[in-house]
């Protein structure tokens, strides 16, 4: 799939068109889990988008993937991570560190719920990487690139 078309700020441009995340959305599986990790395309996507800067998109394609996991399951915990961390890139972006650092705290504490042990890979998404990109955001920082190992 090709990135959009822009970035979209809330406030200072125009939401892009539905129709472009149609396809991506439709391809979410019925059951988000572990296993079917490197499979699941909108996964994959989201995690781009995010990587490429795109963080309201990210949010948009991430949400039927969260909604398709299990209740309190930890694909659940790290998919609302994501979504955190992607919303508070985007509120890092608009200029608002408060809102940002509040998201940092939420991503962690998803974070946690993803990995209880306190390491391991869970859909193809290394432990030791999801702390080092909660700890850049909670910092201000924005070079963050939350990425897939090759095993899942």
């Amino acid at each position: 799939m090709p990135l959009p078309p822009y970035r979209h700020m809330p406030g200072v441009n125009a939401r892009p068109d539905e129709a472009f995340f149609a396809a991506v959305k439709a391809s979410v599986p019925a059951a988000t889990a572990d296993e079917t990790g490197a499979e699941n395309v909108a996964w994959r996507y989201g995690l781009r988008l995010v990587n490429a800067g795109f963080y309201w998109e990210a949010h948009e394609v991430l949400e039927p993937v969260w909604l398709n996991a299990a209740p309190n399951s930890r694909e659940r915990h790290l998919v609302q991570a994501v979504i955190h961390l992607a919303n508070g890139l985007l509120k890092q972006a608009m200029g608002r560190p408060g809102a940002s650092l509040r998201l940092a705290e939420l991503c962690r504490g998803a974070f946690a719920g993803a990995f209880p042990s306190g390491s391991g890979r869970l859909m193809g998404i290394d432990y030791a990487d999801a702390v080092s990109a909660v700890d850049a955001l909670a910092q201000g920082r924005t070079d963050i690139r939350l990425s897939m190992r090759d095993e899942i």
